[in-house]
């Protein structure tokens, strides 16, 4: 009898094992995960939205649900699109920019020659370093004073007296697009030369004995199979560059009379300077629904490109 129930009990793990489906096994073992993962991102994702429609303050101790009424002041605020301008103006440009000099320097990069391995590891250097550094790094270069880049141009001839780089409205911009642009590039010249050593050599052989030169190459082999990796670079570089806040926090602090403030400068001074936690999650939801509009444009057009290509 007791024999009896020893095999019937151990039969049993056995056809439960058999009877559950593999996916809900691998569903019970990625669960601790999708759990510690909810708890850090999804929670305060949810957590932001409900927060975007009340009028939560710390100051004035209110928390009253007030639906789609900090949208609405959101939409005629033009401090908030001043600094939706100025994101999306940094965004582009930088993307841009960096893209062009890291396909550059990848082109060059994936051609043998002597110390290619030494030139490629000290094209990181700028990538590695903080971005805190970075800032205050061309806070020295560009100061309107002593500035090592006024010194240059005098001397060249270029100026005739000092410029004010991140103390004009006209200039401040340009010159974090420059220390942004400084700093990512070898990131995006990595991943495109990642994308480059892709490209069948045999293809480019055969061009070139077909008589084809440098540029008709390039055009016609190497950027229509590089396409893919150069969307997904740039989709990773534009994400990245609209939330940019470090750089412009440590070098203008949205300053001089707000011509660089930015999305995220703009949420952080209404969320911790001013403590008006339901608007100033509305303006990092906006933000959020921004980021969002930005990847589905390039995933539509990453699509249709994988699709031509087949």
């Amino acid at each position: 009898m007791t024999a009896a129930a020893t095999i019937s009990s151990a039969g049993r793990p056995r056809r439960l094992g058999r009877a559950l489906p593999g996916a809900f096994w691998v569903l019970i073992l990625l669960t601790p995960a999708f759990v510690s993962l909810a708890s850090v991102s999804f929670y305060p994702i949810v957590n932001g939205l409900y927060l975007s429609l009340t009028n939560t303050s710390l100051i004035t101790q209110d928390q009253e649900f007030t639906g789609f009424a900090n949208y609405v002041q959101l939409w005629g605020d033009p401090q908030f699109w001043n600094a939706w301008w100025h994101t999306m103006w940094f965004t582009a440009a930088s993307t841009m920019l960096e893209t062009l000099i890291g396909l550059g320097m990848a082109l060059i990069l994936c051609e043998a020659f002597k110390g290619r391995g030494l030139v490629r590891a000290a094209m990181l250097v700028p990538w590695a370093m903080p971005t805190v550094v970075t800032s205050k790094m061309f806070g020295w270069l560009f100061d309107g004073q002593n500035g090592i880049i006024n010194y240059i141009l005098l001397h060249a001839g270029l100026i005739d007296q000092n410029v004010n780089w991140y103390g004009s409205t006209s200039t401040a911009m340009i010159t974090i697009i420059i220390a942004d642009v400084w700093k990512t590039t070898p990131f995006m010249a990595l991943l495109l030369l990642t994308g480059l050593q892709t490209v069948p050599n045999s293809l480019i052989e055969a061009a070139r004995m077909d008589g084809a030169k440098g540029w008709i190459t390039f055009w016609h082999i190497r950027l229509p199979l590089l396409m893919p990796t150069l969307l997904i670079a740039g989709l990773f570089r534009a994400l990245d560059a609209f939330r940019v806040f470090d750089l412009v926090y440590v070098l203008t602090g949205g300053g001089p009379a707000d011509s660089t403030e930015t999305l995220s400068t703009l949420s952080y001074k209404v969320l911790f300077s001013t403590l008006q936690f339901g608007y100033g999650s509305a303006v990092s939801t906006a933000m959020f629904i921004t980021e969002g509009v930005i990847a589905l444009v390039f995933v539509v057009y990453l699509v249709r490109q994988i699709r031509r290509a087949q």
